[in-house]
């Protein structure tokens, strides 16, 4: 068995030509998406998320702010920031790209987000209201995970999932879209003992847990779909996934690469919670 490849560019470029068509109809009633995205000092990697979500908003025609402060902005002026662009009307999304410097409580930053405006699906709110399964903004990357699903036709309801890793930015939530969605789900994390005997017995299995090819053939039952979430840097400055793609490759049916499987998707979730927020806060549908 040969695994099918989970194109996750081609599935974000079809949706993002869906929401091209969804903004016009927008702008033909006055009210255009907007974005705004605050950075606290030079992180590298999140330099280059900012950059990739400003050029996203403008192929999609968004309106899109950012904010750029140094390092040792203080806690109390980004919250003053975070409150001017809640009241701002032309924007509907607030990200506050994470990691946040030391000195800043990043907790009480996402809190301080008005929750209609709450595009990365961090709010205490929207995390309740993704609990009980209430319409909300749902985080992106596990939100992403649920649509690469469906965009292949990967029955999940009646099926056992199983999810290695337990954080709050796609473990946690991952494993409740998967059970919105009436799957049966099982959770490891370092804890777990047995673990193989359980990830054998995935129909899906999805890996999210930051270790280079952790996951081979031995976690692997045959024919399963398997998703990684996983981006690790190498030493020779190649990426890997969590999931050794070379050997789960020749026993799951379907799997996703990495780059290029999970990853595209991240920012056009995120894209797509701009839209769905300046659908609410206008009353659009």
């Amino acid at each position: 068995m040969t695994a099918s490849l989970m194109n996750g560019k081609a599935v974000a470029q079809a949706m993002r030509e869906e929401m091209k068509q969804e903004v016009q109809k927008l702008q033909s009633a006055g009210v255009q998406p907007g974005l705004a995205v605050v950075i606290v000092g030079e992180d590298p990697a999140s330099q280059v998320y900012v950059n990739s979500k400003h050029k996203t908003c403008l192929e999609l025609g968004y309106y899109s702010e950012v904010h750029r402060l140094p390092e040792d902005t203080t806690q109390e002026h980004l919250l003053e920031l975070v409150g001017t662009l809640n009241a701002q009307s032309n924007i509907h999304g607030i990200l506050v790209q994470l990691p946040l410097p030391k000195h800043i409580e990043e907790k009480a930053i996402i809190d301080a987000i008005a929750v209609e405006k709450d595009v990365d699906g961090f709010h205490p709110m929207s995390v309740g209201n993704m609990i009980i399964g209430d319409d909300s903004l749902l985080p992106c990357t596990p939100a992403g995970v649920i649509e690469l699903l469906k965009r292949y036709d990967v029955e999940i309801a009646g099926k056992h999932a199983v999810v290695i890793g337990r954080s709050n930015i796609v473990g946690k939530p991952v494993s409740l879209l998967l059970q919105r969605e009436h799957a049966t789900v099982t959770m490891c994390h370092s804890r777990t003992a047995n673990m193989k005997e359980l990830t054998k017995q995935a129909d899906i299995l999805v890996v999210a847990i930051g270790k280079a090819n952790f996951v081979d053939r031995s976690f692997v039952k045959p024919g399963a779909v398997v998703i990684d979430v996983g981006v690790n840097r190498l030493d020779n400055g190649k990426l890997a996934g969590d999931v050794h793609f070379d050997d789960v490759s020749e026993i799951s049916s379907l799997l996703t690469p990495v780059p290029g499987g999970v990853g595209p998707l991240t920012i056009t979730m995120l894209m797509q919670n701009t839209l769905k927020a300046a659908k609410r806060i206008h009353n659009l549908g």
